[in-house]
């Protein structure tokens, strides 16, 4: 599938709701719990998504749309949602999410961009050069990932509940 900035906001734009769905009201295991030593919750995951709207995704784009002849990203810190989370529950942080993202969203619509702007290209320090169009079509693959990790790890919390029936549920054997 080609990107194509209508269809990838199809996805975009709904998984604030998607998250809401999956994760309000839920009991704070449901929440909290991880798969293990250095892994994440789906708490980890939630801040990790708002540190990327505020950080990563339309600052980049700005970066890559600017007339500096300097297009390199500043470093993205994929664990700052373990300190920007502190002291917040998970409905503060998929508001805050919901509105960073409706915000993100109202401004990339704005910019109305053209074919052309899509090949204009960044610098990532570790990736090398990347197109605008890889960036945001990075943006939905990072959306829908996440919500597959979510949805692995809530899903691993009855691996040993679930007895013989685990070898018909792929995700808890992996």
């Amino acid at each position: 599938m080609e990107y194509n900035i209508k269809q990838a906001l199809e996805v975009l734009e709904r998984t604030p709701e998607v998250l809401n769905t999956l994760l309000l009201g839920l009991s704070y295991e449901w929440v909290h719990n991880n798969e293990g030593e250095n892994t994440w919750s789906p708490f980890d995951v939630v801040g990790h998504l708002i540190h990327g709207e505020q950080t990563d995704w339309l600052v980049r784009t700005h970066v890559i749309l600017s007339d500096s002849k300097n297009k390199t990203f500043a470093p993205f810190d994929r664990f700052a949602q373990f300190e920007i989370s502190k002291g917040k529950t998970i409905e503060q942080l998929l508001k805050q999410f919901s509105e960073l993202r409706k915000k993100n969203i109202k401004k990339l619509k704005k910019l109305n961009l053209k074919e052309s702007e899509l090949n204009l290209k960044g610098m990532h320090k570790e990736l090398g050069e990347v197109t605008l169009k890889e960036l945001l079509a990075c943006w939905v693959s990072h959306d829908l990932s996440h919500i597959a990790q979510i949805s692995r790890v809530m899903a691993k919390q009855y691996t040993s509940e679930v007895g013989p029936w685990k070898a018909f549920i792929p995700i808890l054997n992996t």
